[in-house]
């Protein structure tokens, strides 16, 4: 029995492959070019997409568990449900869906949108399922390493109602978990939502001085211009991503991004260990070269 990963050389999915690796599943990896793809070697790589329906039917083959995993790109809908459809034609009936946290609430952002969209598909569809629902990365504010160590200043406008960030590293043990619990279960479980947060509820100003006490020095938090982030994002993104980007910021700003009630000591509880802080991930940033 094989579980498939898509997205599988990606923040969330390399480690997802992973640790299921090391939990000595069978894993076959969907991915665009197999020469790049530098994944563990008791990994099958298949070439293609999920819109390649062909591809996805060879990769599916034989498959007795998908996590599915697409980015944020314009035709995102269509991929999962692609996705979805051929993993039903294949027989394929447990899915790990990786969704986001207030795909629900967040109903003007075009990706939260559209996610919560395949989670009801999903239901639909009446599959054995775990939707995952990670809140901010963590491994976000790598991009913004250089503007922070260069210009004094923690850029992201995440306002103050906090969110409950999340090591892309305990979202990919996480999953892993899930995907063998369901991959070895006897008979079929219910489907089940999973909130993936951090132990840490960070606002625009707690972040700032996180990075000021792990630098010696101090960074400033300049403010929730989501503006001037859009502006900004538009140098090295579309202009409709950009737009996405700053409508879910908003939402920071009004709603914020946290847990449930028990979020954190259930996933500690599944992890056996304490879910990683955004202090250890600031030191392991501002330490690397």
């Amino acid at each position: 029995m094989t579980i498939l990963v898509t997205g599988a050389t990606g923040t969330v999915g390399r480690h997802v492959v992973e640790q299921l690796v090391k939990r000595g599943a069978d894993v076959c990896a969907l991915v665009r070019d197999p020469a790049k793809a530098n994944l563990p070697a008791e990994v099958a790589v298949v070439q293609g997409d999920l819109l390649d329906v062909d591809a996805l039917r060879g990769a599916l083959t034989g498959v007795s568990t998908l996590f599915l995993l697409n980015g944020v790109v314009a035709d995102e809908f269509t991929q999962a449900l692609v996705a979805l459809n051929v993993a039903r034609e294949a027989g394929v009936e447990r899915v790990v869906y990786l969704s986001v946290i207030h795909s629900d609430r967040y109903v003007n952002v075009p990706h939260f949108a559209g996610k919560f969209g395949v989670e009801r598909m999903i239901e639909q569809m009446g599959f054995n399922a775990t939707i995952l629902r990670p809140a901010y990365f963590m491994n976000n504010d790598l991009t913004i390493k250089d503007v922070v160590l260069g210009y004094g200043v923690y850029p992201m406008p995440i306002g103050n109602k906090g969110l409950a960030m999340i090591d892309a590293r305990d979202i990919g043990e996480i999953a892993a978990i899930e995907l063998i619990r369901r991959e070895r279960a006897a008979t079929p479980l219910p489907l089940t939502r999973i909130n993936l947060v951090g132990p840490d509820e960070l606002t625009g100003a707690k972040a700032a001085a996180v990075w000021s006490e792990v630098l010696g020095r101090t960074i400033a938090y300049p403010g929730d211009d989501t503006a001037g982030f859009e502006k900004n994002l538009r140098q090295f993104m579309p202009g409709w991503m950009a737009f996405d980007m700053r409508l879910m910021s908003e939402r920071f700003l009004t709603d914020g991004m946290l847990p449930e009630p028990g979020d954190v000591e259930r996933l500690t509880t599944l992890l056996g260990r304490p879910l990683r802080s955004y202090r250890d991930f600031v030191s392991e940033v501002a330490a690397s070269p």
